[in-house]
């Protein structure tokens, strides 16, 4: 088994794309499943967001595996395979894994070092938990993400991104209000990390807060912290007729304000109100600028603005850790399928050790046990030197090209376990089957599946 990851994102399609093959967590969860039962497929996770659709899987056979992942996400989604395929992107093995790594850490968002990548991650895992189609693979390779992700941010402040883009956003919408917010009436749709963000600056301003979403409870949680008002999302056309300041990130699939509900709210005034949409896909419609009196702030007039990116520095010193724990990660990957070799030889040679114990027994019937105890402690601890250097040479050498060799070496010198050679047989299998582009990081799934013919 090994790691195949299957994905298309903002950097591949394009929004109209990514908007018809948005997954909520139910058809995440069916996804999952449908993969599972994938002969190819032995575990399987998918990280869906608002800008990504992602399959994270182990698997046995690469071909059948990518095929199979494209056609379960086409019929999952209803969007047709030939329609998908020209924006998929795969990656294999240690592309894979340094592919999540820098997904987590906010390397490869719309906004590099936005902070909800994090907690997408982390429920991406929750649910492949629940749904019981993650093994010990995947689950580590997430583990690992999480904490790369969260080292990243720690040590690099590239999450500060996250608050640029917002606190640009706001900047920004306050020219339209001589410099200010004080005192002007905001609405705040959704209650997730980016819209409590720009709710809190928001307060900090002045601006009377108002926060809309779908789930009551949350938005009153968030409004009680900045004692401003929470009301449901199906009040928010009343808030719309009254408001000088939308800013919405809900997360959502569809269009949360369209021109017709705007216009419908705003009927009889032209007042000036300023729409920040920090959602992708969007949560508004573009075209709601052209109504009178609304302007329209959006992600994509943000991101090259001065203040909006993280520093060049942060994200060097983001990839260096990346890179680093890429390297950590195989290696230990490379250790856990030598491990059985290991674990053959040492039982072998107890084998061996218990054998030569019971032959001196049996020609010195005359010798006690403490001295036949001291001579088996001794014999043991000659073969555990002896077996100490090979060892820890071969799980040293097993993230090499050659290092699967090494091991087999070791196995057919020792006359070892047949089943301890299982897991490197599958690698060298999965090896042949797999495309000679298959670690390019710019090969498209079409070229993936040229290098197979």
């Amino acid at each position: 088994m090994t790691l195949l990851v299957v994905g298309v994102s903002h950097r591949t399609a394009p929004v109209s794309l990514l908007d018809r093959i948005a997954l909520v967590e139910s058809s995440a969860e069916r996804l999952q499943l449908d993969l599972y039962a994938s002969p190819h497929v032995a575990e399987a996770m998918v990280l869906a967001t608002c800008n990504r659709v992602e399959i994270y899987a182990e698997v046995s056979k690469f071909h059948g595996a990518v095929v199979d992942v494209t056609e379960t996400l086409a019929k999952v989604t209803g969007v047709a395979r030939e329609e998908i395929t020209p924006h998929l992107y795969v990656r294999y093995e240690d592309r894979a894994a340094h592919h999540l790594f820098s997904v987590a850490s906010g390397l490869d968002s719309m906004v590099v070092g936005e902070q909800q990548i994090l907690g997408q991650v982390r429920n991406s895992l929750r649910l492949a938990q629940e749904t019981a189609t993650i093994g010990r693979s995947l689950n580590d390779l997430a583990q690992t993400a999480l904490r790369v992700g969260k080292r990243v941010q720690n040590d690099t402040g590239i999450d500060r991104a996250g608050l640029s883009i917002a606190s640009v956003a706001l900047d920004l919408a306050a020219g339209s209000f001589d410099g200010s917010l004080a005192g002007r009436r905001a609405v705040v749709i959704g209650a997730g990390a980016m819209s409590s963000l720009a709710a809190t600056l928001l307060a900090r301003a002045g601006a009377d807060i108002v926060v809309a979403n779908r789930t009551l409870e949350n938005a009153q949680r968030l409004a009680e912290q900045l004692a401003g008002r929470a009301v449901p999302l199906s009040a928010l056309a009343d808030e719309l007729a009254q408001a000088d300041l939308v800013v919405t990130c809900t997360g959502a699939t569809g269009l949360v304000v369209t021109t017709e509900s705007l216009a419908l709210a705003r009927m009889g005034t032209d007042r000036p109100l300023v729409v920040v949409d920090l959602a992708l896909p969007h949560d508004t419609e573009e075209s709601i600028a052209d109504l009178p009196g609304v302007s329209r702030i959006d992600l994509a007039s943000l991101i090259d603005l001065p203040g909006a990116r993280a520093s060049e520095a942060s994200v060097e010193l983001a990839r260096s850790i990346v890179n680093d724990e890429v390297r950590t990660y195989l290696a230990s990957i490379a250790a856990q399928r030598v491990e059985p070799i290991v674990v053959s030889l040492r039982a072998r040679a107890d084998e061996v050790v218990d054998a030569e114990i019971a032959r001196l027994r049996l020609r010195l019937p005359a010798l006690d046990d403490e001295a036949a105890q001291e001579m088996a402690r001794a014999l043991r601890r000659a073969v555990s030197t002896l077996l100490h250097t090979p060892t820890v040479r071969m799980k040293e050498l097993a993230g090499d090209p050659d290092g699967t060799r090494y091991a087999a070496a070791l196995h057919r010198l020792f006359d070892l376990d047949p089943a301890a050679i299982a897991e490197l047989t599958t690698t060298a299998e999965l090896a042949t089957d797999m495309p000679n582009n298959a670690l390019d990081e710019d090969a498209s799934y079409d070229e993936m599946l040229r290098g197979l013919s």
